[in-house]
C-alpha cells in the first residue's frame, strides 16, 4: 500500500505527513487495519524498541471544579456519582504514589480538578512532591493542576517535578462546543509556561467526543507544532451524568487508526494510550502496544481501569518489556542538548541514504469503499466504572 509506505519512511525521518496522509489513514477500511497497525509499529520500534513505560495517576482533589468541560466527570454541574474530596495531605499522596511504583510505574501524575492553581495550592503541591521523592528518588513527576500563572512553572520545577501536562482535548475551531469557561489558546500558553520552565510538556487529546476526522488531524498537527515530550491519547468515556453521556462514537478499529495517525504524525515522541481504552479498546489492547509507547497503570481519575497485573500480563505476552527506571524514554535528538522532533533551522534529521522514501509532495490514493464496523457501535455502559479504591478512600488502589 503505497500510502503506509510513504508513511513510514516519514516517519523514519520525523517528517510531518501532508493532511491528505494523515487524514487516509482514519480512513482505511477494517481490512486494511493489520496492514496500518504493523506500518506504524515499524515507526515506534525505530524510536522506542519494545519497551513500554508505565505511569500512575494520583488523584490529589477530586471533583467540585468551577469548569464546564463537558467530556468531564468532575466537571461544574456534573451528576456522575463520582469521589469528591479536597486535597490528599502529602503523607497520603506518598503512600498512593508508592503503589503505581512497586508496580512497575516509571513516572507518577499528580492531578488536581480546578482550573488552576493558587500560589497555596502551588506550596501544597511541592510539598507532595518532596515527600514522593524522598521516598522514590528515580521517579519522574508530572504534574497536572490546570491552568498555570506567571512563575507557578518555575516553582513546580524548582520543588522536583520533572513535566507538567495539559492537554489541548480537541481542535482550535470546536473548542467552544467543548468548554467555555476556558479558551483553546489558554490551554496553548500553559503548555508554552511549562516548556519554557524547563519542565518536560506533555499534552494530548480526546477522541470520541463527535469530532469529525478533520478535527482530529486538526488537534494532533497542532501538538506536532507545540512539541512536547509525550502526547496521552484519550478516549472519551461517556460517564452518565455528563453532556456527552451518550456520545459512544467509537470501536476498537476507529481507536487503533486513531493511535496509528497520531504515532505517523508524532513518531518520536511518547504516545502514551490511556483513559477509556478498556472500554473501547476491550480485547485489542495488546495491538495498541504496537503504536504506543507507554500506558497508564491501573485506574484513572474517576472510573476504574483493568487490574494492574492485567496490564503487566498483557505487556508480557504481547512481547513487550515494562521500561526500567534506568532507561531514557525518548530518543537522544529529544533529550537535552537535541534538536527535538525538528532541528533548530526547521528541517528534519537527516538519515542514511537507503531509508529515503517516496517523494514528500505525493498524495496518497483515496482510499477504497470498503465495510466499517464504526457505524453503530453498541454502547458497553457496563465497562465504565466509578473508582471506589485508592487515593480518597480507605480501600487499596489498583497497581
Amino acid at each position: 500500500m503505497d500510502l503506509l509506505n510513504t508513511l513510514v519512511e516519514k516517519g523514519l525521518r520525523r517528517e510531518l505527513p501532508s493532511r491528505a496522509e494523515a487524514l487516509a489513514v482514519l480512513a482505511t477500511s477494517d481490512d486494511e487495519l493489520l496492514d496500518v497497525v504493523a506500518a506504524a509499529g515499524k515507526v515506534r520500534r525505530q524510536w522506542f524498541g519494545r519497551r513500554v513505560k508505565l505511569n500512575y495517576l494520583v488523584n490529589l482533589k477530586s471533583g467540585l471544579c468551577p469548569e464546564d468541560c463537558s467530556y468531564c466527570s468532575q466537571r461544574l454541574g456534573s451528576k456522575a456519582e463520582i469521589l469528591k474530596y479536597t486535597w490528599l495531605k502529602p503523607d497520603e499522596a506518598s503512600e498512593a504514589a508508592a503503589a503505581g511504583v512497586a508496580g512497575g510505574a516509571k513516572r507518577v501524575c499528580l492531578v488536581a480538578s480546578g482550573r488552576g492553581p493558587t500560589d497555596r495550592d502551588v506550596d501544597r503541591v511541592s510539598k507532595t512532591i518532596e515527600a514522593i521523592k524522598e521516598q522514590n528518588e528515580d521517579v519522574e513527576i508530572c504534574a497536572c493542576l490546570g491552568l498555570l500563572s506567571a512563575g507557578q512553572a518555575e516553582r513546580l520545577r524548582e520543588a522536583g517535578a520533572d513535566a507538567y501536562n495539559h492537554n489541548l482535548n480537541t481542535s482550535e475551531g470546536t473548542y467552544g462546543e467543548i468548554t467555555t469557561t476556558h479558551t483553546y489558546a489558554d490551554r496553548v500558553d500553559t503548555v508554552r509556561q511549562a516548556q519554557a520552565a524547563g519542565l518536560s510538556a506533555c499534552s494530548g487529546l480526546i477522541a470520541g467526543m463527535g469530532e469529525s476526522d478533520e478535527d482530529l488531524v486538526d488537534v494532533v498537527f497542532a501538538l506536532r507544532e507545540l512539541d512536547p515530550d509525550s502526547v496521552p491519547v484519550n478516549f472519551l468515556i461517556p460517564f452518565e451524568g455528563t453532556p456527552l453521556a451518550k456520545e459512544w462514537n467509537l470501536t476498537p478499529q476507529r481507536c487503533l487508526r486513531v493511535l496509528a495517525m497520531v504515532r505517523f504524525v508524532c513518531p518520536d515522541v511518547e504516545v502514551r494510550l490511556s483513559g477509556g481504552r478498556e472500554v473501547h479498546l476491550r480485547s485489542m489492547q495488546p495491538l495498541a502496544l504496537h503504536l504506543v509507547n507507554s500506558v497508564f497503570l491501573g485506574d484513572y481519575l474517576t472510573s476504574e481501569g483493568q487490574a494492574g497485573k492485567a496490564d503487566l500480563d498483557m505487556i508480557a505476552d504481547a512481547g513487550f518489556e515494562v521500561e526500567g527506571a534506568g532507561t531514557t524514554t525518548l530518543p537522544e535528538h529529544r533529550t537535552p542538548g537535541g534538536c527535538g522532533s525538528v532541528c533548530a533551522d526547521g528541517a528534519p534529521a537527516a538519515v542514511p541514504e537507503d531509508e529515503t522514501g517516496a517523494d514528500a509532495a505525493q498524495e496518497p490514493p483515496a482510499p477504497a469503499p470498503a465495510t466499517r464496523a464504526d457505524a453503530a457501535p453498541a454502547p458497553r455502559t457496563d465497562l465504565v466504572t466509578v473508582r471506589r479504591r485508592g487515593a480518597g478512600t480507605d480501600l487499596a488502589p489498583n497497581a
